[in-house]
């Protein structure tokens, strides 16, 4: 009895204590974040006056709202809008609904409704221009619903009655971005021109403001009409009187708009037919545009003229004696010449025929001219250039210019005729309109010939003391061409004195003077004897070779030869031997020449001459097989497949000497085989198979060998451009590879556990970031490390590090080569120094502490961002390196993919005992985004309790590769004196 009381009184003990585990569950919490809409509502009823409801939106306008709170939060805005009466507060209310409205992922469909039912009582003319606003936001980002784009065409309509202008505004945007093209719409109000069916189309509506009675009214009309014809909705060719009448408003911004919406209609219709003002006769409306837009070159605003001055420019398709009257000042009537009073004198003087008094009026011209009845056509036109290009303001000087060189390279003749205008610019006070005006004869070069006198002009520019002016009429003679060979004779003499006054030319002379020859070679022979200082009888002097003055000479008549086969018989003997030297020493200025009877010059023009137009296909057939025979090596052994990647390499790199079509492709492959030969030599297998202390010394060679394949990753990410995803993900995938490298090295040579941990997540993270950049490259990185890796990886998230850097070494040594698909064109980052050559052995002497100026002066070719990128260092004998980070003013861009530094870095250091070397170089600096893992991530670390210990991982690798060949420069810094 007792025992089944006390089994029973057990049995009832458990149930008290099991029972409330089971009605009582666990509780799980959910995290949410809080109401936005519930806040600002909060925020909002706590405001006690207009002020404090403002600063409470303004606070909440800084914040960022998620999308699946919009909605809410406009709900709220809305309500607190229909109790508000501060007109302020409304304002800005209207401006965060438009604000909201453009949250990316949020449809404002909703709440349009909503925003149209709120102009129906609005009083404030402010508030009613802002909601104006927001329906146009709303509209723009629902272009697919034709019928609320209707409505809110429609609501426009109904609100341009309105008094104030700002609504006025907002209507004619609001039709001109979001009017259906041949759509009818609904016009309610009583504005000017209302028809009597009540139905217009939008382009008729919008003209009809063209006569508002508010100049910011009638620039919003013709904005709303340009916007139209942005979208693609031809305008009507009835606009095109209205446009012209607005040429004369009388304010700048209606006609500034006024002139675009005239240059329009001429190219929407350029060869209809409009009648000519006060005159029977018709012309072409490209014609009458391009004259009325030419009278706005006179316009008492320098914006407008500026304006009118560029659209001329692309007025492509105006008649030729239009486009001539341009640059003439005479005035025409009906395109007929008014003689002046002077010339109608002359005429009378000839003929013997005065005035004897007698008779009234009997010296009155024969053509009785109406000043009134002058057609703009033609006053418009005439002297429009000139007037340009004599403005006051420079902008309407370089909009002239600019103007001319657009309608010259189109125009031949016209380009002749406009020649000597630029010439004259050449004078011009402002250095930006003389580079401007020598840049647009550069360009229509072709078209022209100069004359002695023009050349003159040009060359007087020399004397500028802005290097940028000068190099850019260095290029301009370059494809100028001459008349006469004393235009060569003085283009030489302006160019020699050049040189001697400025001796940082010395290049741009000389590439001058190459081009100068060549286009000029018959100009150029009856100059010969002179220009050598040759005599039929007498043997003159040998010149000295170290004179820039006469290589200049030299490098004018030896590529005016190349195209003249009877020069080189005028050449005296010391002249064959400089050639020789100068084809060797500057073989980019001197062409390969024919010399009969010289074979050792014969020799070295054969070499030159054996490449053909098929040496790029047969160089591009010997790149691909090559990498073709590297894909092998998977079947040889360790030591022939290091001997076949040592011979590829150094043929590829053989191959860009040879062919610098494909220099930067045959470096790029070389380069990449480089680092897969020092992998595979840090694999060997005597280097795994033996005990750590045995091996000490292979083990460095494998650290150093790790840390340059890193290094040669990063000159292929970042020294190369044309690269494409593929190729990117090829070079990340060895950057893995050397990174798994030095992690199996650190754990074999460091010891503790903390180190191994930590750069064990390291790499882990690193891996996590591959795939995330490079999923969509994976399938192309087959039978790779990378795919074995990611294979491994829930494996290798979950082991410990010892685990994880056995299971890294055996796939690292298992991994096969990856095949290099290369891409179309490849080219490699370059830097050339011009300047300082470093051939003085003058050293540059400055007072120790104090700082002397060196120019630097560099050619960089195929840089992306050459201001954010490139850098000078300086590296002093004692091992101090200074870096210097140019202004961006001092980069140039002369050319497509090619960029010039000109700058200047000081250099200061102690005193020294004697002159020393300093080395100068460019850098590009570069920086690597490697993305670290994610704390959601799934993978679990074993080892690890948690990555809160742990450092944050770096957002960025930066570094500086050397791209440049190094110049030295000897400097003495001396003692201070006492």
């Amino acid at each position: 009895m007792a025992a089944h009381l006390k089994k029973r009184v057990y049995e009832e003990f458990s149930k008290v204590v099991q029972i409330p585990q089971e009605e009582a569950p666990a509780k799980k919490l959910r995290l949410s974040k809080p109401s936005k809409s519930a806040a600002l509502h909060i925020d909002l009823c706590k405001a006690t006056n207009p002020t404090d409801a403002l600063q409470y939106l303004l606070q909440f306008a800084r914040k960022p709202v998620e999308v699946e709170s919009v909605e809410g939060v406009i709900r709220i805005l809305l309500e607190h809008y229909y109790k508000e009466t501060d007109n302020s507060v409304r304002l800005k209310i209207a401006s965060l609904l438009g604000l909201l409205s453009k949250t990316q992922g949020f449809s404002p469909d909703c709440i349009v409704d909503d925003a149209i039912n709120t102009l129906g009582n609005e009083k404030s003319h402010q508030v009613l221009a802002q909601l104006l606003d927001t329906l146009l936001v709303i509209g723009s980002q629902l272009p697919e619903n034709p019928a609320l784009r209707m409505r809110l065409t429609d609501v426009a309509c109904k609100h341009l009655s309105d008094t104030y202008f700002g609504v006025r505004n907002k209507c004619l945007q609001l039709l001109g971005c979001l009017a259906i093209m041949d759509a009818p719409l609904s016009k309610e109000a009583d504005g000017p021109s209302t028809s009597s069916g009540g139905v217009k189309e939008a382009q008729r509506i919008i003209s009809d403001y063209f006569a508002d009675q508010d100049p910011r009214v009638r620039t919003a009309a013709i904005k709303a009409m340009l916007q139209l014809h942005e979208r693609g909705i031809k305008i009507h060719q009835i606009i095109y009187e209205q446009a012209c009448r607005l040429l004369s408003d009388d304010y700048e911004q209606v006609r500034s708009a006024a002139v675009q919406m005239v240059w329009v209609l001429s190219q929407l219709y350029p060869e209809s037919i409009v009648p000519i003002p006060s005159s029977n006769e018709e012309i072409r409306l490209v014609d009458d545009a391009f004259g009325k837009i030419s009278h706005m070159v006179s316009d008492g605003s320098w914006m407008v003229r500026v304006q009118a001055a560029k659209t001329l420019g692309s007025m492509l398709q105006v008649s030729q004696h239009f486009l001539e009257q341009t640059l003439d000042k005479k005035l025409m009537s009906d395109l007929r010449r008014k003689r002046t009073a002077h010339e109608r004198a002359k005429e009378l003087f000839a003929s013997g025929e005065f005035s004897s008094g007698r008779k009234w009026a009997d010296d009155a011209p024969k053509e009785r001219l109406d000043t009134n009845a002058v057609n703009l056509i033609a006053s418009g036109a005439c002297g429009a250039f000139v007037h340009g290009l004599e403005d006051e303001m420079f902008e309407v000087r370089i909009a002239a210019v600019e103007a001319l060189c657009q309608l010259a390279r189109s125009s031949p003749s016209f380009a002749e005729k406009c020649l000597d205008f630029l010439v004259d610019m050449f004078n011009d006070e402002i250095e930006e309109v003389r580079l401007q005006s020598i840049h647009v004869l550069r360009e229509i070069s072709t078209h022209i010939t100069l004359r002695e006198d023009q050349l003159d002009t040009v060359l007087a520019v020399l004397e500028d003391s802005s290097r940028d002016i000068r190099e850019a009429l260095h290029e301009l003679l370059c494809y100028t061409n001459a008349s006469t060979k004393e235009c060569i004779q003085l283009a030489l003499l302006e160019l020699l004195k050049n040189l001697n006054k400025y001796p940082t030319d010395r290049n741009s002379v000389w590439k001058c003077l190459k081009f100068l020859g060549s286009r000029h070679p018959t100009l150029v022979l009856p100059l010969v004897p002179e220009l050598l200082s040759t005599h039929p009888y007498f043997d003159t002097p040998e010149p000295d070779m170290d004179d820039p003055a006469y290589i200049a000479v030299l490098v004018l008549v030896f590529n005016a030869a190349k195209s003249c086969s009877t020069m080189p018989a005028l050449f005296s003997d010391h002249t064959f031997r400089h050639y020789a030297y100068l084809r060797d020493s500057l073989s980019h200025l001197v062409p390969p020449l024919r010399l009969p009877g010289r074979k050792q010059v014969y020799i070295l023009d054969s070499v030159d001459s054996s490449s053909g137009s098929g040496s790029v296909e047969s160089a591009q057939l010997f790149l691909q097989q090559s990498l073709n025979r590297v894909s092998t090596i998977q079947n040889l052994e360790t030591p022939g497949a290091q001997d076949l990647l040592d011979l590829t390499i150094r043929d590829l790199r053989r191959l860009g000497e040879l062919q610098t079509e494909l220099a930067g492709a045959a470096d790029f492959c070389a380069t990449y085989l480089r680092c897969q030969l020092l992998l595979m030599r840090a694999l060997q297998e005597k280097l795994w198979n033996m005990a750590v202390p045995l091996c000490l010394k292979q083990n460095v060679t494998a650290t150093a060998a790790a840390q340059q394949i890193l290094e040669e990753t990063y000159k292929l990410e970042f020294l190369y451009s044309g690269l494409e995803a593929r190729q990117v993900a090829t070079i990340h995938h060895v950057r893995l590879q050397a990174k798994a490298l030095q992690l199996i090295l650190t754990a074999r040579t460091r010891t503790g556990l903390d180190v191994l941990i930590s750069s064990c997540e390291k790499f882990l993270q690193d891996v996590e970031s591959f795939k995330r950049l490079f999923q969509a490259e994976l399938p192309h990185l087959q039978d790779g490390f990378g795919e074995k890796l990611l294979e491994l990886m829930p494996r290798l998230a979950s082991c410990k590090p010892v685990e994880l850097v056995k299971i890294l070494q055996t796939t690292l040594r298992q991994s096969g080569l990856l095949q290099l698909q290369l891409p179309e064109q490849i080219h490699r980052a370059t830097a050339t120094i011009i300047e300082p050559t470093g051939e003085s052995d003058n050293p540059l002497k400055f007072t120790s502490g104090l700082v002397v100026a060196l120019d630097i002066d560099a050619t960089l070719e195929h840089l992306q961002d050459p201001q954010n990128t490139v850098k000078v260092q300086v590296l002093y004998p004692d091992g101090q390196s200074h870096v210097i980070h140019p202004k961006p003013a001092d980069f140039r861009k002369p050319g497509p993919n090619r960029h010039r530094l000109i700058t200047q870095v000081y250099l200061s250091h102690t005193a020294w005992t004697e002159p020393s070397q300093v080395e100068v170089r460019l850098l590009l600096a570069y920086s690597s985004s490697s993305a670290s893992l994610s704390p959601s991530s799934p993978h679990k670390l074993g080892w690890s309790d948690s990555m809160d210990g742990l450092p944050p991982p770096e957002a960025a690798v930066e570094g500086t590769i050397p791209f440049s060949k190094p110049v030295k420069v000897f400097i003495m810094p001396k003692p201070t004196r006492r």
